[in-house]
């Protein structure tokens, strides 16, 4: 990792350990005045329906925490961010670190000084719903100083072209697409060649939905339990990963993958029997956004707009929105030709 990669990781994870080093302190100076099984759960009128330990508590609140500041440095430092969309990744970890920062300092403070009853648990104790609002205003100010900081360390800025060939795998664009008989563009490529495009695609709409989605969800473990937080925070880092996913075309056909190893897409070169690229329209052609199924098509619709048409073996069609999908189409069509020469 390059200096530059390092200060970015160091930036998005900055404000988790700031919040785990926040909840630890106030938890250490108030220790000797919390009762042995903190009220810890809370039902929709803000009383109390479950207890942890103060060890629990340390450790639900190190693991939350570090588990979403790890999260987050993956995906600033793999997530194939650029420009603005970079800082508004980087602010939402500081809003989620504040929300989920406040939100656990808040458990413990309303536990300070609690009576105890036989079994050490605490009485009286009721969480004020007001708290969620404070702790999203609270995250609102967190992204605000997330966007401050994000523009001191340097941006990774949007590569001027999205294709990648060369005499070896990563190298940088150098074939120019060109007609051919069979219909379809290709790119000049010298013999033994070794090619890939690889770009990032998204929706300004994503990132700030799954944020939303986890805060909900966490809103629920807090007031009515797992059972109905876990999908919903399950859904949010599905969304997350999602966020801005990558597609990557070589040897191996088209991948579709988000910012962690799974899940991907793959369609297999040898599946492919032509490809294009248009205008898409996800709402009309494929009934919404997301993974879509249709009667002979399926995708990936992040987007409306231009996006990779492949046509495969058996008939179906499968597509995926993002940009530059002419130099990408143009560069399989290329290799499928080479791939038939060769067999």
């Amino acid at each position: 990792m390059n200096r530059k990669n390092t200060g970015r990781a160091a930036l998005a994870a900055l404000p988790f350990l700031l919040a785990l080093a926040a909840d630890l302190i106030l938890f250490a100076t108030r220790r000797d005045r919390l009762p042995a099984q903190l009220a810890s759960h809370f039902v929709g009128n803000g009383r109390a329906d479950d207890y942890a330990g103060r060890t629990s508590y340390v450790v639900i609140t190190t693991v939350l925490l570090v588990g979403t500041g790890a999260l987050w440095v993956l995906m600033t430092a793999r997530g194939g961010f650029h420009g603005r969309a970079y800082r508004r990744v980087v602010a939402c970890g500081y809003a989620v670190a504040g929300f989920l920062g406040y939100l656990m300092a808040v458990v413990l403070l309303v536990n300070v000084d609690a009576a105890e009853d036989a079994q050490g648990r605490a009485q009286d104790v009721s969480f004020p719903m007001w708290q969620l609002a404070a702790a999203l205003g609270v995250a609102a100010l967190a992204f605000g100083l997330g966007l401050l900081l994000a523009a001191v360390v340097p941006v990774p800025e949007e590569p001027s072209t999205g294709g990648q060939t060369g005499g070896q795998a990563g190298g940088q664009a150098g074939g120019q697409a060109d007609k051919a008989t069979a219909g379809g563009e290709r790119i000049a490529l010298a013999a033994g060649e070794v090619v890939g495009w690889a770009r990032s695609t998204g929706n300004r709409w994503l990132l700030p939905a799954a944020a939303l989605t986890c805060a909900g969800g966490v809103a629920l473990l807090f007031t009515v339990g797992w059972s109905a937080a876990v999908p919903l925070l399950l859904v949010g880092l599905l969304l997350l990963s999602f966020a801005r996913p990558n597609v990557a075309v070589d040897r191996r056909g088209i991948t579709v993958s988000g910012m962690l190893p799974w899940p991907r897409v793959r369609v297999p070169l040898d599946r492919i029997e032509t490809v294009a690229s248009r205008d898409i329209k996800p709402l009309t052609e494929y009934g919404g956004w997301g993974y879509r199924i249709r009667p002979g098509r399926t995708g990936i619709m992040i987007r409306s707009g231009e996006g990779i048409v492949a046509r495969l073996a058996d008939g179906r069609d499968f597509a995926v929105t993002v940009d530059d999908s002419a130099t990408a189409a143009a560069l399989l069509n290329t290799l499928i030709d080479q791939r038939r020469t060769e067999h």
